[in-house]
């Protein structure tokens, strides 16, 4: 038996617009989505960064509503607003009173319709990305550290090693072309989920989504890219050197199981026993106990998303900021006594119910808020819009958590076994040069 009961209600427009709609009426909020199944690793080469690019681009007008039309509107309604971009989804998401529903619906179809796609939007908005590439990773200490640095390692696809981004000669060689092409195929309706949560009655929802989306033309699709990794077979290596701090950090990434397979379910409760926070093993071992690490953080996805966001190969990845005095090698083996304990033993049936106490708890909170976005139910949004598009199942929402709770000892000990091997990872060195100074 389920331990949700989350109302979750679907259809799909003629124009392959998926639709979904989760009413909760204990305040006069809406949250609302439009999420596209356009991310980081599915931009074509030679086009690293577009993903990216473009969700600024959807923030420079539309048809009917001018530059920054759409934000002072959603402002004015008392609105929230944003947008991001990971390895599978780009997604624009807003929060408003409910009486303000309709509007927006009407913003987020008109930009789905009509973008304002011209010379001056692209450089302006090309030299914005470019901006914070600077400011974000090119000078800010651990900049990209490790989710750009770890990549170019564990990774020999394209589609998932490359600079995300966006390499600074592809965003230059962008023409208006190229980007009028880049919107016509993936921002169109039926590569795309629209979400609507909160104080929403279902039936004035879909009734609003077809006013509004469905004479929106639909697309063909592409070729869904390959994403597919070679098996790896010997451990891999990285270093990259550390401008502007004097603490030096390593990350290690494991290939991580396909979403939605047995070994899935396991993985993520095994992450929870390593990376649980303070009470986790790494924290608790390197940082407490030892005292070889100021800091440990991870997780699978680690850290552009999260355990339910991702469609295709990623890693559970550990980062550690280690103390001046241990070397890489030395924490990298105190890493390692920790990971043979668990490959060895697994977990107690007591620490096993500790961590799904955790898991079920962080589990509610991200579906009522959570993921750092201060909107609220983003967290039941995001994983509605992810188990739309990867799964075309929202209603897993309400089933998922179970098959998590399921995982017995045995079976964390059997993936551990499986995935924490020195064949199967990739370790990235941030090594301090001591320079100091911008690059």
């Amino acid at each position: 038996m389920s331990s949700l009961n989350i109302p979750v209600e679907s259809t799909t427009l003629a124009n392959g617009l998926r639709v979904v709609i989760s009413p909760d009426r204990s305040a006069p909020v809406a949250t609302v989505g439009v999420y596209y199944q356009i991310g980081f690793r599915l931009e074509p080469r030679g086009r690293s960064g577009f993903a990216h690019l473009f969700e600024h681009m959807m923030f420079q007008g539309s048809e009917h509503a001018g530059k920054m039309e759409h934000i002072k509107l959603i402002n004015s309604s008392g609105g929230l607003l944003n947008g991001t971009t990971s390895y599978d989804i780009t997604n624009y998401y807003e929060a408003v009173p409910s009486n303000a529903l309709e509007r927006v619906l009407w913003l987020e179809a008109d930009r789905m319709r009509a973008l304002k796609v011209d010379d001056e939007n692209l450089r302006n908005q090309r030299d914005v990305v470019k901006e914070e590439v600077r400011v974000n990773v090119l000078n800010q200490p651990y900049g990209g550290f490790p989710w750009l640095d770890l990549p170019p390692v564990a990774y020999r696809n394209w589609p998932n090693a490359h600079n995300f981004y966006g390499d600074f000669a592809d965003l230059d060689a962008a023409t208006l072309d190229d980007v009028m092409n880049f919107y016509r195929t993936y921002y169109a309706p039926n590569n795309a989920v629209l979400l609507m949560l909160g104080d929403v009655e279902p039936s004035a929802g879909f009734t609003f989504a077809k006013r509004y989306f469905e004479d929106i033309p639909a697309h063909p699709l592409p070729p869904r890219v390959d994403a597919s990794e070679p098996p790896q077979t010997e451990e891999r290596h990285g270093e990259v050197p550390e401008t502007f701090a004097q603490l030096p950090a390593l990350a290690i990434g494991y290939h991580a199981p396909r979403h939605n397979t047995p070994e899935w379910y396991a993985a993520g409760i095994l992450d929870r026993a390593l990376h649980g926070g303070r009470a986790g093993r790494f924290s608790r071992r390197l940082v407490a106990e030892r005292q070889i690490a100021i800091e440990t953080s991870g997780g699978i996805n680690y850290p552009v998303g999260n355990l339910f966001d991702y469609n295709g190969p990623t890693l559970m990845v550990t980062s550690i900021f280690h103390k001046p005095e241990f070397s890489a090698e030395q924490t990298i083996t105190a890493f390692d006594e920790i990971i043979a304990e668990v490959r060895e033993h697994g977990v107690s049936e007591s620490e096993l119910d500790q961590v799904k106490v955790k898991f079920r708890s962080d589990f509610f909170s991200m579906l009522e808020g959570g993921m750092g976005a201060h909107m609220p139910r983003f967290g039941l949004m995001h994983c509605l819009a992810c188990f739309t598009l990867f799964d075309n199942d929202p209603q897993r929402i309400n089933t998922v958590l179970d098959e998590f709770l399921q995982v017995t000892p045995p079976q964390v000990r059997d993936v551990a076994n499986k995935i924490l091997t020195p064949a199967q990872r990739s370790i990235l060195i941030r090594k301090p040069t001591g320079n100091g100074g911008a690059r």
